[in-house]
């Protein structure tokens, strides 16, 4: 029987909160990627979102990215590997005490957009984040000596098959690769740029049998047809894709009539 994680960017939109769209999302995924202050979210939106969450029984998560909220964190920034460190340590401390008061724990962290479309091939950042992370770590134990908040087993979440993985796994933490049912495929196995108007998949259907694809048979179809070999323990689906939450009952129905079950990692 396949096993696979269900995954979903939050937090960022607050009409999202108050329209009902977290929640609609939330039955049908079993783990969510909280926007933690860089690229969007703030203090409400990180409780709302985490306490959401804990109601829906869904594992949270920390989802940095550049610190640019007003182009959303999808613009490839430049900056130095200590400054984007200690970035991504600010962001998951943010999220970290908010889960703190809440009762929660933070089990993965999945950087956003740009950052982690670069770092996919690019070491350096990603080892740039991999430090962040133990830096929130050590920042968390040495402040909260008794806080779980923020696990000392967090998995790091990456593109399947990029080099971005291999680095997690050298600075010491367990990860998780991680491929799209919304969005499209180059064939070497990275996303197609958004700049392309089929970049996103807004079919339901679409979204479902490319997730399918995915958990059954290792395969993901690059938008030339051609056929991409993919290994993943998570499947993301991106909150602000055009009718997501169809996109995610599509998906998790469709996974489970195939005998897949859903699980966070």
């Amino acid at each position: 029987m396949k096993r696979i994680d269900l995954n979903c960017d939050m937090g960022e939109l607050p009409e999202a909160i108050a329209d009902g769209t977290q929640e609609a999302l939330l039955r049908s995924i079993t783990s969510v990627n909280i926007a933690c202050g860089g690229h969007a979210g703030d203090e409400q939106t990180m409780k709302s979102t985490i306490e959401q969450a804990m109601r829906a029984g869904v594992a949270i998560g920390a989802h940095p990215g550049y610190p640019d909220r007003a182009n959303f964190g999808r613009l490839e920034l430049k900056m130095t590997p200590d400054k984007l460190a200690k970035s991504i340590c600010e962001q998951i401390l943010a999220l970290a005490k908010i889960a703190e008061e809440c009762g929660a724990r933070i089990l993965h962290v999945k950087p956003h957009g740009a950052l982690y479309n670069q770092a996919a091939k690019n070491r350096e950042l990603a080892a740039a984040i991999a430090e962040g992370v133990a830096a929130a770590l050590r920042r968390c134990s040495e402040a909260l000596p008794r806080c779980r908040c923020l696990s000392e087993d967090v998995i790091l979440v990456g593109l399947a098959g990029s080099p971005m993985l291999d680095v997690f796994r050298k600075a010491g933490f367990a990860v998780a690769a991680e491929a799209f049912a919304d969005r499209r495929y180059e064939p070497d196995g990275t996303l197609r740029s958004r700049k392309f108007e089929n970049a996103l998949l807004r079919d339901p259907a679409y979204a479902a049998k490319q997730a399918l694809s995915i958990a059954q048979r290792g395969i993901v179809a690059a938008h030339d047809g051609s056929e991409v070999p993919i290994s993943a323990q998570t499947i993301c689906i991106h909150s602000d894709t055009p009718g997501s939450v169809q996109i995610a009952a599509a998906v998790a129905r469709t996974l489970r009539d195939a005998a897949v079950t859903l699980a966070p990692f």
